[in-house]
């Protein structure tokens, strides 16, 4: 697929910007959100000055009137508002810039532009986690095989501090496949551990020959190590190497998904040029896939489709669908020791600077 960058880089005309902006403006645009995080952490912000301020000149013995620590204050609070209008407005116009550009470069290449999707529901590793999940922006082919490219982004608490954010791209496949996860060994930690958000029982682990090991830990379910042997010939795990070896590759249903811990959806052309390539590179190896079956169910399952009205029969025996994984409490219970030694250390410090 030949693509346009032009429209990531262009000038932009600050008239058609701004017609943009009015046009597309929805109730969940980030003006409102940021403004209204802004007022309140510059109201703490103000709170705080104020008590310590007080406080201080209280303790000398100036609280009647006016003192320089107040002064401080004040000037301190004025550059604080004027600083924080500053940022806050560069930082939503680099938003609509983004939004735009998104926009134009999708037009240009024959997207689909769907905006924003809360609650993508998709059945990857990345998906379903957390709260406040929301897929943006969404950009879908227009023709042809389904593949989506969006930047994805979920929580474990109450404010977006605490986000997890990502880049995926997801594409339909033909059928129904066992669930296979390639972990990409460039993206993981520096202590090698997997940046993936699940813990896949290290059981499963099945090793290739050739060179693919070095790039990717291949999972896939008990039983069903022969299939991804026919699934992953050698020059389709060629393909995943030069074009992939920086993603997570997952297959789960009739869906290959592409993952990344940065946002695919940007307006760096480089990006732009390899992702496609590499969705183009993949996708030309998907038909050979189109002609698995799962030996292991029952002979009635792989008859020939039933009436519409008639829920069809799975497409992968219930022991191939999903990867076992590992649960979390280990996890959990090193995190609280891991406190819990803090704080200890934290109260030795304490005692001993007291005597």
């Amino acid at each position: 697929m030949t693509i346009d960058t032009t429209p990531l880089t262009a000038p932009i005309d600050p008239a058609e910007l701004k017609e943009f902006s009015r046009k597309n403006r929805t109730t969940d645009t980030p003006r409102a959100a940021f403004f209204g995080s802004l007022v309140a952490m510059g109201a703490a912000f103000c709170f705080v000055i104020s008590v310590v301020a007080s406080a201080i000149s209280f303790l000398l013995g100036s609280l009647a009137t006016p003192s320089l620590l107040d002064l401080l204050a004040v000037a301190a609070l004025a550059l604080v508002a004027v600083g924080g209008y500053a940022v806050s407005v560069r930082a939503l116009s680099a938003q609509e810039e983004y939004i735009y550009r998104i926009a134009m470069f999708a037009r240009a290449n024959g997207l689909v532009n769907e905006g924003k999707e809360l609650d993508r529901d998709l059945p990857g590793v990345i998906f379903h986690l957390g709260r406040f999940r929301a897929s943006f922006p969404v950009l879908r082919r227009g023709g042809g095989r389904f593949v989506e490219f969006s930047n994805y982004r979920y929580t474990t608490g109450d404010n977006s501090y605490d986000a997890y954010r990502w880049g995926y791209v997801a594409i339909k496949l033909d059928v129904q496949l066992p669930n296979i996860v390639l972990d990409a060994r460039e993206n993981n930690g520096v202590m090698g551990q997997s940046n993936l958000p699940v813990t896949i029982d290290r059981e499963q682990r099945l090793s290739l020959e050739g060179d693919f090991d070095r790039h990717f830990a291949l999972y896939c379910p008990a039983g069903y190590e022969r299939d991804a042997l026919y699934l992953f010939t050698p020059d389709i795990m060629a393909r995943f190497i030069d074009n992939a070896a920086q993603l997570d590759v997952e297959i789960v249903d009739d869906w290959l998904f592409l993952y990344a811990k940065r946002p695919l959806v940007t307006t760096d052309p480089e990006t732009w040029t390899w992702l496609l390539a590499t969705v183009d590179a993949v996708t030309q190896k998907l038909d050979q896939w189109a002609r698995w079956r799962d030996d292991k169910l029952p002979e009635t399952a792989s008859a020939e489709s039933p009436s519409p009205m008639v829920t069809p029969p799975p497409a992968v025996a219930a022991g191939g669908q999903r990867l076992r994984r590992k649960r979390q409490l280990l996890k959990v219970v090193l995190g609280l020791f891991v406190l819990v030694a803090v704080f200890v250390l934290e109260l030795v410090f304490v005692f001993s600077l007291a005597r």
